[in-house]
């Protein structure tokens, strides 16, 4: 059982913020290995660590960010960092209607292998032609409300298994000519208030529940998945610039392709 759980932690903290899909990567366990879900409450677990992640790395964005949008709903001026975090609100938008609209008819019929596969190639080529064509000249502080409604649009496309949130708001950055940097930051920092209005979601759903909870399970999903997201967005933000988004394409060709292969063999 520990065994399972820190390697379904390690894969959510390393996926959850890279280009190649988390869902693509949490069903090769079950597929190849015959492992069954861990559950919602290891779920809430796993993504709670994320998001300690990503608030602890970007922690002095967010603390100047908040402090910028309180001062501007008080009625002060607007800064570079409180049109920032209005960008980032409105970005958050269109996920939450999507979810709140489609989330159980995206649980119903597209959590399925073929959607997860042929999401993971279809938004990877995509990515791919964003990367080419990128003029990369705009930071995050750039983006307007119209960048953000559409990079809010491109997260809410994410809810459709195999897409990668991470992947398709990189992609829809690059769209915008954001610089790598730029898009990635915007990404990560987009991040914070889908993962926690999602985690929170799924944290209603144990209330009425009467699920019987490892915590210490749960403890480790935290602890593995808070260290390896932390890695995965440092060495990301490290790497963005030097490898550019082609290995992450082929990656994701290469699973889309196994998937493809395993769904076929099963039939």
């Amino acid at each position: 059982m520990e065994v399972h759980a820190i390697l379904l932690a390690l894969i959510q903290g390393f996926t959850e913020f890279l280009p190649i899909s988390s869902s693509a990567h949490l069903i090769l366990p079950s597929v190849f290995l015959g492992w069954q879900d861990q559950g919602l409450a290891f779920d809430v677990a796993v993504h709670l660590g994320s998001l300690l992640a990503v608030m602890y790395y970007f922690r002095h964005e967010v603390k100047s960010l908040a402090i910028a949008w309180l001062s501007s709903i008080r009625g002060k001026e607007h800064s570079a960092e409180s049109r920032l975090a209005w960008c980032l609100v409105l970005a958050t938008i269109p996920a939450c209607i999507v979810g709140a609209l489609f989330g159980s008819v995206i649980a119903d019929y597209l959590r399925s292998g073929w959607v997860i596969a042929a999401s993971t190639i279809v938004f990877g080529l995509l990515l791919w032609w964003s990367g080419k064509t990128a003029k990369l000249y705009k930071n995050e502080y750039q983006t307007g409300w119209r960048g953000a409604l559409f990079l809010g649009c491109a997260q809410a496309v994410a809810l459709i298994p195999g897409t990668s949130r991470s992947g398709i708001t990189l992609t829809a950055g690059l769209m915008l000519g954001m610089t790598r940097d730029a898009a990635a930051r915007f990404s990560f920092l987009m991040s914070i208030p889908i993962i926690f209005l999602a985690g929170s979601h799924q944290a209603t759903g144990l209330i009425n529940t009467e699920m019987t909870m490892s915590w210490s399970i749960m403890g480790l999903g935290v602890v593995v998945s808070f260290i390896s997201a932390l890695l995965c967005i440092h060495l990301f933000l490290a790497l963005l610039n030097r490898i550019g988004v082609m290995p992450f394409v082929w990656y994701r060709l290469g699973l889309g392709a196994v998937l493809l292969v395993v769904m076929t063999s099963q039939l």
